[in-house]
């Protein structure tokens, strides 16, 4: 049966460096405390002003040719997932089409916030699984969210950063390596409690919107702490019992980096021990829908990932988003 499989992986993170010392500074308070012992966050990288969502993409998306030895004309459809997009209209993935020269490749975004990319990840594995002529399908998270905080609000300003991770997702006659399952899932009750508002047809730019830094990320309400440790526990459980084997035996896991404690409760929920979760978020912060595929790459370069290692991706975001898989490396 033909199959989808993670060819290669690639990242970028812009050079500017923000630790959590420069927000002691600006908000005149200690924030380093509570963001590494509740969050695991040291520091992370925000864009310069000539820097971009499809800069991150492009510099993410050649290194992951590089790893695959694959020139840009060989890929046949590009899937961008991102909230921080290059232009309302067109498609992040069109600009960078034209950036890396991919000129055979389709394009098209999606967003669903930060569980956007293992959603994406999905549908190229299911693009290639059901038409032959999608060969080499690239995929990229990514975030520039610095261009949308409030430097003034220590809940947003302090947490999100920018980055971009991009896999090649290539056909495989071996169907014992890849796509294994996954699922989607949506509490869509949630959806006017984190996100950026104004831009769109609900509240476009105006004035009084700018004045108001309406069109700024903004937390309207406070998430039930528990909602993603249970909601992972769940889907990692039947996601696992669908292809017939436990959580012990998943030999990596790739969560949403944003809170080292809803990881490892998940984990504990599991029974699985903690280090079997690759984490970055203490040198990249939150990089919403770049933060997985982000820590794929990490963990891919410095040689945790085995063949026929069996890997999970659990993404959640705004909306409020859920997304899950199972591949075997």
């Amino acid at each position: 049966m033909r199959n989808a499989y993670i060819k290669s992986t690639g990242s970028f993170a812009p050079e500017r460096i923000i630790t959590n010392k420069y927000f002691n500074e600006l908000l005149d308070e200690d924030v380093d405390t509570w963001l590494v012992e509740n969050l695991n966050i040291r520091e992370r990288r925000w864009c310069s002003e000539n820097e971009s969502t499809s800069t991150l993409c492009v510099e993410a998306a050649n290194r992951a040719l590089k790893n695959a030895d694959l020139k840009a004309e060989a890929l046949d459809l590009i899937i961008i997932s991102t909230d921080t997009p290059e232009y309302i209209s067109p498609s992040t993935a069109s600009v960078v089409q034209f950036k890396l020269g991919a000129k055979n490749a389709g394009t098209f975004d999606i967003n669903t916030a930060c569980a956007g990319f293992v959603t994406a990840l999905d549908i190229a594995s299911k693009y290639i699984r059901s038409d032959a002529r999608y060969k080499n399908i690239l995929v990229i998270g990514a975030y520039a969210m610095s261009k949308y905080l409030n430097m003034s609000d220590k809940k947003t300003v302090t947490l999100f950063a920018d980055g971009a991770g991009a896999v090649i997702v290539s056909a495989t006659e071996n169907s014992d390596r890849g796509f294994l399952s996954s699922e989607l899932y949506t509490e869509g009750q949630y959806h006017d409690w984190m996100g950026i508002y104004a831009g769109g047809t609900y509240q476009p730019i105006t004035e009084k919107v700018i004045a108001d830094k309406d069109q700024l990320l903004k937390f309207a309400k406070k998430f039930p702490k528990e909602i993603n440790p249970i909601t992972w526990t769940r889907m990692i459980n039947e996601l696992t019992q669908r292809i017939k084997v436990t959580p012990q035996q998943i030999n990596k896991y790739f969560f949403t980096q944003l809170n080292i404690n809803s990881i490892n409760e998940t984990l504990d929920n599991l029974n699985v021990p903690h280090d079997r979760a690759h984490t970055i978020m203490e040198y990249f912060g939150y990089t919403g829908s770049a933060c997985i595929p982000m820590a794929l790459d990490d963990a891919n370069a410095k040689g945790k990932l085995k063949e026929n290692d069996l890997i999970v991706f659990m993404g959640s975001g705004g909306g409020l988003a859920f997304a899950s898989a199972i591949f075997r490396w």
